[in-house]
């Protein structure tokens, strides 16, 4: 294409055809895809062009004249605004079949995948109020505390009261905190000067012990009146176990410094998923929907099949949650994660559980596993779980040569589980099925489970 054939500033009458996962209506003009916020597929609207490059352009909704029957009113009040959720505007119906759509498309676009089952999306009975984790900056907005999520696409606090995908106790912990920083004069950190005290709270709640754990990250060692704000948390919150201070001098975007201490009660809280007990600090990683986390590792088993005589690799294998499901059923579990603070808590949850048939060691997946090969650990089943960049093609590699009957791709990213899979598809597997899961609902994400066979 030569020329967009729309400029900036100029309006057009648009029918929005599809959505992307972040929920802008995508509407093409003579070819040309032309992105708009909020815009839903058989919707049509006058659009305002605000901004056009070479292969595509964005635009503004100005009037809607023709709207979508899953179009909603969004809950909450700062949706516009936040950068938190996308999807609210759509209803909880449409934005599972939305998911669905996406596997499918980006199967068939990158994979060249159009004939495997993807199932219809499992969501939730009621998708609000899920995540057991809380990350709030604070900062100051005319010398007053501000603290909730940032625009998007931008650094700027959208101030908040509630939010609606959080626990209820994570909206009072901020709540009071604020309020407690007013009390005492604790003034909220600034990015752009470096200057103030108080940079995150992060909380997190354990859903099915009712335990929660609340945060404090400070720029300087010093956390004045530490002990009035101590004791009116513990005095709000009976469910309280742990306070803790962190402290993270460094001009940066990453909200942990190097320094924990608790200032109450217990290091770690414990959680459930299914039957399998999780200890978890203020730096552990654990899914932040313990409910579909369920659904989604029960289907990982269910794919897996397992009699109890199967040797299973579990390649990014965290602190050990899905390799701990897999050891109920398995003969042997073998766990690697680059992270060595991970392996220590998978080591930890395994010991937590009685569970003895599950090692874990410490490294790059693509190193380890020919290293077990070589020591004739032969893997009936390979579990990959990979971050949104997916497998290096590597470790891909590695799983041919290792020659499973099965893997099982758990994938946060459909995009790279699509190329990932036309790589295993190309080197003697087949993909059988795949099964999206909402683990966060109204957002953009969707999860994956897909089973993939040795022809």
């Amino acid at each position: 294409m030569s020329k967009p054939p729309v400029t900036k500033n100029d309006t057009v009458s648009v029918t929005f055809n599809d959505v992307t996962h972040d929920g802008a209506g995508v509407a093409k003009i003579n070819g040309y895809p032309l992105f708009v916020k909020n815009g839903l597929p058989g919707e049509e609207a006058e659009v305002k062009v605000v901004l056009t490059k070479k292969n595509y352009g964005f635009g503004r909704i100005i009037k809607l004249t023709k709207e979508s029957p899953s179009r909603v009113e969004p809950p909450c009040p700062i949706f516009s605004r936040c950068g938190g959720c996308q999807l609210q505007h759509i209803s909880y119906t449409g934005q599972l079949e939305l998911k669905q759509k996406q596997v499918r498309d980006v199967l068939e676009r990158i994979g060249g995948i159009s004939d495997v089952p993807v199932y219809e999306t499992i969501g939730m009975d009621d998708p609000w109020r899920y995540r057991n984790k809380s990350q709030v900056p604070f900062g100051e907005q005319n010398r007053q505390i501000v603290a909730g999520f940032y625009a998007e696409r931008s650094h700027e606090i959208v101030d908040m009261e509630e939010c609606l995908i959080q626990h209820e106790d994570s909206d009072k912990a901020v709540r009071l905190v604020k309020e407690l920083c007013e009390t005492y004069g604790i003034r909220a950190y600034d990015d752009k000067s470096h200057k103030g005290t108080l940079r995150h709270v992060v909380i997190r709640h354990a859903r099915e012990t009712d335990e929660l754990m609340i945060v404090l990250i400070t720029k300087d060692k010093a956390l004045p009146n530490k002990k009035n704000l101590v004791n009116a948390l513990v005095e709000a919150f009976p469910n309280v176990k742990s306070v803790v201070h962190n402290v993270n001098p460094k001009r940066t975007n990453v909200i942990f410094g190097d320094t924990f201490t608790t200032l109450w009660g217990e290091n770690e809280i414990t959680d459930y998923i299914g039957d399998v007990k999780f200890a978890i600090s203020a730096r552990s990683f654990y899914q932040v929907n313990p409910v579909q986390t369920k659904v989604l590792y029960d289907k990982a088993l269910e794919y897996a099949n397992l009699t109890g005589k199967e040797t299973v690799i579990d390649a990014y294998c965290g602190i050990g949650t899905i390799s701990l499901f897999l050891a109920q059923q398995a003969k042997q579990v073998y766990g690697v994660e680059i992270v060595p603070e991970a392996i220590e808590d998978a080591k930890r949850n395994a010991k937590l559980n009685h569970i003895e048939n599950a090692d874990f060691f410490v490294g790059e997946a693509e190193k380890v596993m020919p290293w077990w090969q070589a020591q004739g650990i032969q893997p009936d089943v390979i579990v990959v779980d990979p971050p949104r960049k997916g497998c290096e093609e590597s470790l891909l590699d590695t799983m041919v040569t290792m020659k499973p009957e099965r893997i099982i791709y758990v994938s946060c990213n459909p995009a790279t589980l699509a190329r990932d899979v036309k790589h295993l598809v190309a080197n003697g597997y087949e993909l059988k099925q795949v099964q999206p899961v909402d683990m966060f609902p109204h957002t953009g994400h969707v999860e994956c489970v897909a089973l993939v066979k040795l022809k």
